[in-house]
């Protein structure tokens, strides 16, 4: 995130590169910085002439750089944008020599989604040397809560702990429909106000009472009355609540009290740095932790791992996966 304001900000001051080369896992950024130069760079009577979006699949390298080397036509520069420039994988590297003395009028961007070129290779480094590289990273599930909260303080807005845990377990590490459900709710939201777990509900339709989040705290907590009432939720709501999401998130929390009864320091910092987890949600843990001692933990992912099994038709053919997920809750709760 900080190294695309970077970006950013240094087009704002004029400080633009003949080449921002954007790649990697995560098209969130990617999509970003590639829109912001599509509409910045040029003023809306340049483009006309001066601008133009190729596809990877449908142009080549060759096609690319004879393009580069044209003059622009009554602008300072001109805008040549490559969308979906992996297809071009294969021949990328023909980009070499332009890349090594590249015209000082034409800005590429190129948008190499979901792969990257080699660090090694000397395509890198001439556009380390002589460009903007960009590598977009996916975030890991226990980062996306962060990010949702720093996205909407740069908005300024805020978001409850709880809120953030349940766009992350609903939608995912996809940067890009988590902001198009921000940028939803804050429509409909105050400048300056909280994101809440009500909000959420009414306006996304994830059930602030009935999701895995819960479950898990339900868990931790002992709590068999509220953890049979979200079991029963997800086996009348199926598509909504998979059973496969269910056990891998159960595993991991499982995991994560493993992690728990493993560490010398349990102090609040420590614990949510090992555990990877926000500061807010530690004192979770140490309840479940009390509650399930190394060994019951240690079963309690044997048992995760039989009922994933089964929830694949090995050994339980035709057995409701609601059914399946009512008798795991008995055996974690015994």
């Amino acid at each position: 995130m900080e190294e695309a304001l970077q970006i950013v900000k240094a087009i704002q001051k004029g400080d633009i590169k003949p080449i921002y080369f954007l790649m990697g896992e995560e098209p969130y950024y990617i999509d970003k910085i590639s829109d912001y130069l599509e509409e910045n760079l040029l003023q809306e009577e340049e483009k006309g002439f001066n601008q133009m979006v190729l596809y990877g699949r449908d142009t080549s390298v060759d096609d690319i750089v004879s393009n580069a080397k044209r003059y622009p036509m009554m602008a300072p520069r001109q805008v040549i944008i490559i969308k979906e420039a992996q297809d071009l994988s294969r021949t990328i590297d023909k980009l070499e020599k332009y890349a090594e003395n590249p015209q000082e009028t034409t800005t590429l961007v190129f948008c190499y989604k979901y792969k990257k070129i080699d660090k090694r290779k000397k395509l890198y480094k001439l556009v380390s040397k002589n460009g903007v590289l960009f590598e977009g990273k996916k975030l890991y599930e226990n980062q996306v809560a962060e990010w949702i909260q720093k996205t909407l303080k740069s908005r300024n807005y805020q978001i409850s702990p709880k809120a953030s845990q349940m766009l992350v377990e609903f939608l995912g590490t996809d940067l890009g429909k988590i902001d198009n459900e921000l940028q939803k709710l804050q429509l409909i939201s105050p400048v300056g106000s909280t994101i809440t777990p009500e909000l959420i509900e009414e306006n996304i339709g994830i059930s602030k009472d009935f999701n895995n989040f819960e479950l898990r705290k339900a868990l931790g907590q002992r709590d068999v009355v509220k953890a049979h009432r979200i079991i029963n939720y997800f086996s009348q709501n199926p598509k909504d609540n998979p059973m496969i999401v269910t056990i891998s998130l159960l595993y991991g929390f499982f995991s994560q009290i493993l992690q728990y009864h493993g560490l010398v320091d349990k102090s609040k910092a420590n614990v949510a740095k090992y555990l990877k987890v926000s500061p807010y949600f530690v004192s979770d843990y140490v309840l479940a932790a009390g509650n399930y001692p190394m060994k019951k933990a240690s079963n309690a992912i044997a048992l995760l791992r039989d009922a994933d099994v089964k929830s694949k038709g090995v050994g339980a053919a035709n057995i409701p996966q609601g059914d399946l997920l009512k008798e795991l809750l008995v055996k974690l709760m015994a």
